[in-house]
Parts: structure tokens; sequence; C-alpha cells
């Protein structure tokens, strides 16, 4: 294996003809170092060349990427990882198609970035490839998109301002989807409705289990949801509002468990942990009929005739690698608000409150936190050196990563709440 250093490029973006690879494709060439040695790839050269054509009318003064031809078999994307220091990637639905990119890059011992939301498929490259990317120094992060970045990174900055300030453990946080403008992509929507298809119930049920992404076992439930959270799907809280079912809790959810466990467990956030996550609603109603919709949803798609016309309605509303366009989405928002509860035996706990805020597109979010988060890596070598590799999680790339984001426009903020 050929040191890092040595490497012809600092990194390649896999799938750059989708359309979170695009978007990624255009922050990074207006966004990065100037030096950065970067390549596109994926399996059509005449495509990948029409997007770098496309690049230089958002930088023209700029080196653009070469072009590196390679299909999804397993000694093409070895030998694509052997040429680079990291590969970010946007190839989805990617239960379907990213298995051997993982495989290689932890071989290879290749750093490797996603932006998948599909926890079975995470839970099965962790039983899979944790063990050899460790051994190989490879730092392998999915989930580092809009699923699960904002809710990882707003816990770990919650349990950490907790216990510099108030010198205490975390006992729960409970965040919320408090705006989402944009609308899914084609790829998104192709992903809901095929992942059901390639996963057994049981499966399912494993890899979505508590803490079933955590290396350690997870604390027991020490403050119960209420009884009426979980009939109605409705929560009301003093500091987020009224709230109900999100439809990115469970990948948001795992990936902060399994953040607890790599950072300590017991010794991280605290004994007692629990994450909760929700979206904001008007009212209590308007909650309830949104959580009895997903729920009715979910069943449904279990049968068959239902999934097979779900798929042939998402195929017909956005193909994969279609989305809304910039101008469409350039007054879009994303915010994730977030309160935490100190573990504190006294009445009345402190509290702690969090924001991440992004003005735009989520799609173009979604790009900004793949180049992002790779320029931690490639720019911060005490920092790889003490996570080691194996597949870990966004919060572990943590202030760093929050000091490039917010250099970026991105608002991440926490204050503790007054007595």
């Amino acid at each position: 294996m050929a040191s890092r250093r040595s490497k012809e490029y600092d990194l390649i973006l896999l799938g750059a003809t989708g359309y979170t690879g695009k978007l990624c494709a255009e922050y990074i060439t207006t966004s990065l170092p100037t030096d950065l040695k970067w390549a596109v790839s994926g399996r059509s050269h005449e495509r990948l060349s029409a997007i770098v054509e496309d690049l230089k009318s958002f930088n023209a003064e700029r080196a653009q990427p070469n072009v590196e031809v390679a299909t999804l078999s397993l000694d093409d994307l070895r030998s694509l990882a052997n040429k680079t220091r990291l590969i970010l990637n946007t190839v989805g639905p990617y239960y379907k198609y990213s298995g051997p990119v993982i495989q290689a890059c932890s071989e290879t011992g290749t750093h490797y970035l996603d932006v998948t939301g599909e926890t079975p498929w995470v839970y099965e490259m962790i039983q899979k490839h944790h063990d050899t990317a460790k051994a190989s120094g490879a730092i392998i992060i999915p989930e580092i998109g809009l699923e699960s970045a904002p809710s990882d990174l707003l816990a770990w900055t919650l349990a950490t301002s907790i216990r510099e300030t108030l010198f205490s453990d975390t006992k729960e946080v409970i965040a919320s989807i408090h705006q989402m403008d944009s609308q899914p992509s084609g790829g998104t929507l192709a992903t809901i409705t095929g992942i059901l298809e390639h996963y057994s119930l049981a499966e399912l049920r494993k890899s979505s289990a508590p803490w079933a992404l955590s290396p350690v076992p997870g604390p027991k439930l020490s403050k119960p949801v209420p009884l009426s959270t979980r009939l109605l799907g409705v929560r009301k809280t003093q500091h987020l509002g009224v709230l109900t079912t999100s439809p990115t809790a469970g990948p948001n959810v795992a990936i902060v468990q399994r953040s607890w466990g790599l950072l300590g467990g017991s010794r991280s956030y605290g004994p007692n942990f629990q994450y909760h996550e929700y979206m904001r609603v008007k009212n209590s109603l308007a909650g309830f009929i949104i959580h009895a919709a997903l729920c009715i949803g979910f069943l449904a798609m279990i049968i068959p005739p239902v999934r097979w016309l779900t798929q042939f309605a998402a195929h017909n509303f956005y193909a994969p690698g279609q989305g809304a366009s910039r101008d469409v989405t350039a007054k879009d928002a994303f915010e994730v608000r977030a309160v935490a509860e100190a573990d504190q035996d006294v009445p009345n706990p402190r509290l702690a409150m969090a924001k991440f805020r992004h003005d735009g597109g989520i799609y173009y979010l979604t790009g900004l936190l793949l180049a992002e988060a790779a320029m931690v890596l490639l720019t911060n070598d005490d920092l790889t050196t003490k996570l080691g590799g194996g597949l870990l999680t966004p919060a572990m790339l943590g202030q760093p990563f929050i000091d490039r984001l917010r250099n970026a426009g991105v608002t991440v903020e926490s204050r503790i709440m007054p007595e």
C-alpha cells in the first residue's frame, strides 16, 4: 500500500454525474483550495467530461479535475482507491452499489465518506469491514450528509458543552427538525422504495434495534418517552414546541448512538445518555396526522404491490440523478434545534440548547458537508492518527469539522440555559 502523501490524488469524487455528486463537484470547485489534487469518477467518460466542462463556469481560472473511468467491480475500485488518499462516494442506492467501494477502501487504507441514510446497509458494512478498516488505517464515515451529520454534531456539541461548563454527564438530548424546505431527489425516493425489497423484515428489525450500531451495549431508558408520544406520536417541549415523528429520525438516532459507543460509552456523553429526534409541527392534530400517515405508509410499503406502485411513482416524479435546480432551492433552509438535559440529581436539572442551520437546498448542504469533512481528514494528521481507522461517525471529526462548517456559512451554536 502506497503512503497516502505519495498518492496521485487527494480525493476522488465517485458518482459525480448524479444529482448530489454534481453539487459536491460544484462546491469543491468554488470553495476548496486550488492546489487540491482531485478527480471525478464514474462509468461514462463522456458524461464525466461534460461535468468537468460545466465546472469551468463556476471557476474558470481553476485547474479542472481529472477524469477516472471505473466500474463498480472490486478490481476497478481497488485500483481507484490506490490512486487517492480519500474517496467521496455519492453512488446510491448504497445497499445496491456501494458495498464494494467500502471494501476496496478498507483493504487499501483509503479514507472514505458517503451520504447514505440506509441504516441496514451501514449495519452490514460495520459487521463486514470495520475490523479491516481499523487494521489498514482507513477512516470510513458513512452518513456524513444531511443524515446524519447535523444530528450527530449537535449531540456531540451539547454533551461537550455540558461536561465542560457544568461538569456533568448528559441525560437526554431531544432534537427537532425545525425547518426543511427542500423536496427529496429521485435517488432518495428510489432508495426508500428499494431498501424494503433488499432486506428481510428480520434484518430490518435487527439493524434498527436500539443501540444496534453501538460497539458497546447502550444504557437502559432511564427517562421513559411519554405514553402519549408512543401512542399518538406527539411530544410537547417547552423549548422546541410541538413535535411529531420524523421520517429521518431512525438513521440519525442510530448514528448518534454509535458515536456514544465509539467515543467511550459511559465515559463520553454519560452512562444514562438518551437521544430522541422529532420534527416540529404547528399543533398536536397535525402531529398526529403526520405520525399516523408515516405508520400507515410504512405498513403499506411492506405489501409488494403497494411498494411496486410507489417505485413507479418515484421514478416518474423524479428519476434517480435528478432533483430541483439550485435556483429553485436558493431560498430554502434547513434547521435542526436540540435541547439537552444535564444528568444532575436535582429537581430542575440544567439545560443546554443548540442549533444547526444552513440557508439553501439540502442537497447543496450535503455536498458541502462531504467536501468539508474531506478537508478535515486531509489537513489534520493528528486527528486521523488519533482516530486510527474503522467505520466511524461524523461526531468523531469533532471541533475541526464544526469550525470548517462555520467558515462555510453554516450555523452551529450552543448555549447553557440560565437557571
